[in-house]
């Protein structure tokens, strides 16, 4: 069964011209994998999932899973705002050889908690292992710590969350009541370090695609008691953190992964390339994170 446990990077999708540049998209994996990150999640927000077709979904998590080569998980996004369309993609996903899918609440219906039970029970009867996804600041809902564990009762192929809510106190009243068999991982680089001191397993980390080394020993240090290192890594990332969501996630981070020379900055409508007003800023917190003292990838755009 799926474990989730340390830094599990959610990868951004590189575009050219308009399509996935996958050979861009591999370069990225590989250099996940060496700087030892502990699980693999394409095409969820971060992967702009939501405009990518169903060939060019299958065409990402393939590489994905791939490159990984088993040695570590990979976790794709597999939840959109219909049930059906949704058990489709855990099919799907589990087709492409995925260790699990990550499902996040549907968006833009504003299901009631019932809804949302009987949304993630269909997509768990599907048969892979299911990380459920709580981002209501996306959603528009608030999936409650009662669904979650109602959920893992029934179903123990849902094995964990992205607990994503901005709240520590609703992750920490899940930590508390869930059974030792599932995990609770920080949906927000910010909190990693907190949540972690408070019992989370790890993180879903986009600042993890521009400081895999970094975030993986982050989340190494925690769960081996090394609060004092993994502190200082916390403070030194904290303003790259912070400017990843200067505007929507994923524009800033895939305008540093440029700036790394791993891929163009190019998004898909209605996301924009990061306005210039934040490029300077966004490449002065990188090199003072020391980050841009070490180009990783071939420059491509």
């Amino acid at each position: 069964m799926l474990k989730l446990k340390g830094c599990f990077t959610a990868l951004v999708t590189p575009f050219r011209n308009g399509r996935p540049d996958i050979a861009a998209f591999r370069r990225i994996v590989r250099a996940q994998l060496a700087g030892g990150v502990d699980g693999l999640v394409p095409c969820g927000t971060t992967g702009e999932a939501a405009t990518l077709s169903p060939a060019e979904y299958a065409a990402v998590v393939r590489a994905a899973v791939e490159e990984a080569g088993g040695r570590v998980p990979v976790v794709p996004g597999a939840g959109t705002n219909s049930t059906a369309r949704s058990v489709e993609m855990v099919k799907a996903a589990a087709s492409l050889g995925a260790d699990g899918a990550l499902a996040v609440v549907p968006y833009y219906n504003k299901p009631p908690q019932a809804g949302i039970f009987a949304h993630f029970s269909a997509m768990a009867s599907a048969g892979l292992p299911l990380v459920l996804y709580n981002i209501p600041g996306r959603t528009g809902v608030n999936m409650l710590p009662d669904t979650v564990l109602a959920l893992r009762k029934r179903f123990q192929n849902i094995v964990g969350i992205k607990e994503a809510s901005g709240s520590l106190e609703q992750a920490v009243e899940i930590m508390k009541r869930a059974d030792g068999g599932f995990s609770v991982m920080s949906g927000d680089d910010s909190l990693a370090f907190p949540m972690m001191a408070a019992g989370a397993s790890g993180v879903v980390s986009v600042a993890g695609n521009v400081a895999p080394a970094e975030m993986a020993g982050l989340c190494r240090l925690m769960l081996a008691g090394g609060t004092k290192e993994a502190k200082a890594i916390h403070r030194r990332l904290s303003g790259l953190m912070k400017i990843l969501f200067v505007e929507t996630n994923p524009i800033p981070v895939k305008y540093a992964m440029h700036l790394l020379g791993y891929c163009s900055p190019e998004t898909r409508l209605p996301l924009t390339t990061l306005a210039p007003a934040y490029r300077a800023l966004l490449k002065k917190v990188m090199r003072e994170a020391g980050l841009l003292n070490r180009l990783k990838g071939k420059r491509t755009g």
